[in-house]
Parts: C-alpha cells; sequence; structure tokens
C-alpha cells in the first residue's frame, strides 16, 4: 500500500509527540538555569513605625516636615526614606534544583552598611556559594537597613512577624519557580538562617517569637555573636534536635567564650572542633585565628567560601 507524503508526515509529527515527556514531568524537573530576582515584600523587615523592644520607644523618634527619621544608635539621624524603607528580599533558585527531592530554604541576615545587591549577591557570593554548596536549596534574603550602621530588626521584632515573612517566601519562590507544585515544598521546608556581624540582633528575635520554631533546622553565625546571649540560650534550650554553628574572628572572641561558659552552667553541651557533619543536636564554635578580617569573613575565613564550605556539611539535601 503506498500512502502519501502528507500521510507520512502526520504518523511521523504523531509519533514524535507521543514519545515527548509530558509537560508537567518537564516543569518538575531540575531547573535548567539558576533563577534569581530582587521583589518587593509586603512582610519585609522595613518600614517599621513601632517601638523598639528595648526601650519602649517609638523607632522613628525624629521629624523634620514630613521626613520621619531614628536617632541612631552609633550618632546621627538616619532617614526612613533612605535607610528603612526598602522591602526589597534577595531570592535565589540554583541551577538544578528539583522539587522532587528533599529541600532546605536559606535565610541570609546581612550585617551593618549592606545592600542586597552590592553587598550579598556580588560581593561576598552569598548566592554563588548556595549554588556551589550542592544542596537542593533556595535562598532568601531580605534586606535591613541599607548601608547603615545599624543593626535593627524592624518588624521581624513582632511576634509572628517572621513566619509571615516565610509564607510570603513560599509565594514568590514558587512564582519564580515556575510550578504550582512548588508551593508545598517551599511552605514546609526546614530552614536554615544564616547571619553575618549585625545580623545576629534580627536573627536573636527570629527565633526568639518569629513564630516558626519548628521549620528551623540550624542556625550559622560568621563573626556575629555580638549580643542577645539570652534569645539564643533559651532558643537551644527550647530546640535541642537544632544545629548551632559559630564562626568568629578576634572581634567576638570574647562574646563567644562567654556564650559557651552560659552554656556549661545550662548543662548544654557543645565543641570546639569543627563537626564533619551539621546534624540535629551539634552546637559548635570555631575560632577562626586573628589573621581573618571581619569584612572579608563571608568569603574568606578559615577556607574560603565559608557559607559554601557549612551548608554542604548539612546531610540529607543533596541537588545532585
Amino acid at each position: 500500500m503506498r500512502c502519501s507524503l502528507a500521510h507520512l508526515t502526520l504518523v511521523l509529527t504523531l509519533a514524535a509527540i507521543t514519545s515527548m515527556p509530558p509537560a508537567a514531568a518537564l516543569a518538575q524537573s531540575p531547573l535548567p538555569v539558576t533563577r534569581s530576582t530582587l521583589v518587593p515584600f509586603d512582610a519585609s523587615p522595613f518600614p517599621y513605625r513601632g517601638v523598639v523592644p528595648k526601650t519602649g520607644k517609638p523607632f522613628l523618634d525624629v521629624a523634620e516636615g514630613e521626613r520621619r527619621g531614628r536617632n541612631a544608635p552609633r550618632g546621627g539621624v538616619l532617614w526612613e526614606d533612605t535607610t528603612y524603607s526598602d522591602r526589597r528580599v534577595l531570592i535565589v533558585i540554583p541551577r538544578g534544583f528539583d522539587i522532587r527531592k528533599p529541600a532546605l530554604i536559606v535565610v541570609f541576615f546581612h550585617g551593618n552598611g549592606a545592600t542586597l545587591s552590592r553587598d550579598v549577591r556580588n560581593r561576598q557570593q552569598v548566592p554563588r556559594q548556595i549554588v556551589a554548596s550542592g544542596l537542593n536549596a533556595v535562598l532568601v534574603a531580605p534586606q535591613f537597613a541599607v548601608d547603615a550602621a545599624d543593626s535593627s530588626a524592624g518588624r521581624f521584632w513582632e511576634p509572628g512577624a517572621f513566619a509571615q515573612f516565610l509564607a510570603e517566601a513560599a509565594d514568590r519562590l514558587t512564582r519564580l519557580h515556575g510550578h504550582a507544585r512548588a508551593r508545598a515544598v517551599f511552605e514546609r521546608a526546614p530552614i536554615v538562617i544564616a547571619a553575618y556581624s549585625g545580623g545576629y540582633h534580627p536573627l536573636a528575635f527570629v527565633l526568639s517569637v518569629g513564630g516558626a520554631t519548628e521549620r528551623i533546622r540550624g542556625v550559622l553565625l560568621l563573626d556575629a555573636l555580638y549580643g542577645d546571649h539570652d534569645k539564643y540560650l533559651d532558643w537551644l534550650a527550647r530546640k535541642p534536635e537544632a544545629f548551632f554553628v559559630s564562626t568568629y574572628g578576634p572581634l567576638v572572641k570574647l562574646q563567644n567564650e562567654e556564650f559557651r561558659k552560659q552554656l556549661t552552667d545550662r548543662g548544654i553541651g557543645f565543641t570546639t572542633s569543627f563537626p564533619p557533619h551539621l546534624v540535629p543536636g551539634i552546637n559548635a564554635f570555631l575560632d577562626v585565628g586573628a589573621e581573618v578580617k571581619h569584612n572579608d569573613f563571608v568569603t574568606l575565613a578559615w577556607s574560603a567560601d565559608p557559607l559554601k564550605v557549612l551548608l554542604s556539611r548539612v546531610p540529607g539535601y543533596v541537588r545532585r
């Protein structure tokens, strides 16, 4: 039997279509490229019009016409419109991320004098370190005070605010990923929070009143244990199954030594050796020595890319 060219073309086309994987399967496959965006959040730390918990006084205590500002702890006035109004959050889903595998959300709290694009993304290379860690993890990094010497937590001082932030992050991550089934992954994924320098203060309140304690699997401090010891101690007592790692240089050496004494007084164990795996219940302190520069700590401490090194020791979330 002879068939026409048109008939043969139709048969070949149907064969090709039926051999293709379903669109849903393609959408759920590992991402072919890293996806990254800076997006405004409604549940961002700033703007903030509440009070400072320690003093009970208004956070914005300066007015100049319609402009509002704050008498900064280190002197001078920091204005709301330039310092405390950036709602943006850096979110990154790395190439190879797979919603079919166990996943983590890494939340990064920057230090003083920082912006998300110039410092967190470009100078400290936090997104690249997440990708290089090999974890099936995404990054969520909120902007706090913009390029200012201020560790204020803003809305993260408020009970339950961090849980609201995570709920919005799940929505934003789902949109960035592009598949509706990713939402369930991002809504329940465990959280690891990494804080550098002044990021210690927002983190302390997140652990204390943030409302998402059950999802927080571990804490990584990068030259950051400056204070709020009581909140960290209380969290460790309430969450013995989490891991806690403090890496530090000379600037916070004394604070880390004092914190270890407080842990001993509470009967909470710790190690001063670098654990091969960050498993539940590990509390570790790593003195990286006096030669490390604080400003370079996120990219060069005891090794290059310390955040990558720490994250790579979290078991159970291999991306590749």
